[in-house]
């Protein structure tokens, strides 16, 4: 039998493993790269068992914010959604499918285009975006708390412009990498 996982060690100590065995490293970058990694990973755990409480999964989740991205009417045809969530039309049917049975979505064909159908949300899907929204707000403000105004600003600030330097960099990497796959 393996031995048990010994716990990950706290972010300066792998920084300074990542030195030992790597000395050209640029320490500051590491640390923050490392960081924001970490923080992702809790994040979307955290936000995985706030969905679970409302008995939605990330990927209900994800279809939920995009029909209300649009705004109202809350409609969108599936390849599109499935466009920007970076699936297939196959997956985007069977997610769709499960969404209807749960009672948070519609899909009915397109008045403008018999051939289409087009997606859109259900007042209770409405309201189970909103009671994630909800949770997800006091999360993300115990998150911060420790951060003065100005301080989470300038953080946002900051964040903004690595997101865009990545998103510059990688166009196509909004949705599912395939290269990835």
């Amino acid at each position: 039998m393996p031995p048990a996982p010994e716990p990950q060690p706290a972010l300066d100590e792998q920084i300074a493993i990542y030195q030992r065995e790597y000395r050209d490293l640029d320490t500051q970058v590491e640390k923050v790269v490392n960081a924001l990694s970490r923080l992702d990973r809790r994040m979307n755990v955290a936000y995985g068992r706030q969905l679970a409480l409302l008995g939605l999964g990330h990927a209900e989740w994800e279809v939920l914010k995009e029909l209300v991205m649009v705004g109202a009417p809350y409609q969108l045809w599936p390849g599109t959604i499935a466009k920007r969530l970076g699936l297939t039309p196959a997956a985007m049917t069977h997610r769709i499918d499960r969404m209807l049975a749960q009672g948070l979505v519609t899909r009915e064909r397109d008045p403008e285009n018999r051939v289409r159908v087009i997606v859109g949300i259900t007042d209770e899907g409405r309201e189970k975006w909103l009671q994630v929204m909800r949770k997800a707000s006091v999360f993300e403000e115990d998150l911060l708390q420790d951060l003065t105004k100005v301080e989470r600003t300038l953080l946002g600030e900051l964040l903004t412009r690595l997101l865009r330097r990545v998103e510059d960099a990688q166009p196509d990497a909004s949705g599912r990498l395939t290269d990835l796959d």
